[in-house]
């Protein structure tokens, strides 16, 4: 894939260089920022719109401040600090489905429930950065907060295409019963489908779509780029479907 965006970045650099773009297109770094906003904006858009629907909106800024824990634990166990992606992931996960059992099995509100995952999970990171720093600066966490779209890499957009990819072959087919088992679980269960089922995996692409553009955008931004294009859109759109193409 080196070879692909090595190839695109000369050309796009080319029209640049011929006035047929602005000046800015002449670096690379700015060539990976549209590329990764190309993704990023579509993906996280439309999926916001279930996320409104489902109420989950602080579950992915829980996802995002998590993924520090996850850096942590993953310099500890040797891996690079520049892209963690594989402790990220794995923790990340991890929380996510745990959180969704444990909410089906407690009369504790979804928001409380979360609220107390998040700050369990920022307390053992904020102990895990005490071995971490002898290592390593723990200002590069800052990248996990607030993200760096003008130092994104090849594996930075490796990732993002690959989750880009599956979540779209999985949300798309899904869309209409995600939709029902989200406005009706009792007669989306009638109907045979496995609300449970879908509620993980609901659970599981906002997972992998949270961390995969932590690195890019960071947790704030990430928040805001799945709730804000969706409140929008059901303040003037009377439709799911007007909402999502919105």
């Amino acid at each position: 894939m080196t070879e692909l965006y090595t190839l695109l970045r000369d050309s796009v650099q080319n029209l640049a260089y011929e006035g047929v773009l602005p000046l800015s297109f002449q670096y690379g770094f700015v060539i990976n920022a549209v590329l990764c906003a190309l993704f990023i904006g579509p993906v996280l858009g439309g999926i916001g719109t279930m996320v409104v629907v489902k109420r989950m909106a602080f579950f992915s800024q829980a996802i995002g401040n998590a993924a520090m824990t996850g850096v942590a634990i993953g310099v500890m166990l040797g891996e690079s600090y520049t892209e963690p992606y594989v402790s990220m992931f794995a923790f990340c996960i991890l929380f996510g489905l745990i959180l969704n059992y444990t909410k089906g099995r407690t009369a504790i509100s979804s928001d409380t429930l979360i609220g107390v995952f998040l700050s369990i999970s920022l307390a053992v990171g904020a102990s895990l950065l005490l071995f971490v720093s002898a290592r390593v600066n723990t200002h590069i966490l800052e990248a996990v907060l607030f993200g760096s779209v003008l130092t994104v890499s090849d594996t930075d957009i490796n990732v993002l295409l690959v989750v880009t990819i599956a979540a779209v072959a999985v949300g798309v087919p899904l869309f209409n019963r995600f939709l029902l088992a989200s406005l009706n679980p009792s007669l989306a269960s009638v109907r045979g489908i496995p609300v449970k089922a879908l509620e993980y995996v609901f659970v599981l692409l906002i997972t992998v779509l949270t961390v995969a553009c932590l690195k890019i955008v960071g947790a704030v931004l990430v928040e805001a780029l799945l709730l804000i294009p969706a409140a929008a859109a059901r303040n003037v759109i009377t439709s799911m479907r007007g909402a999502l193409f919105f």
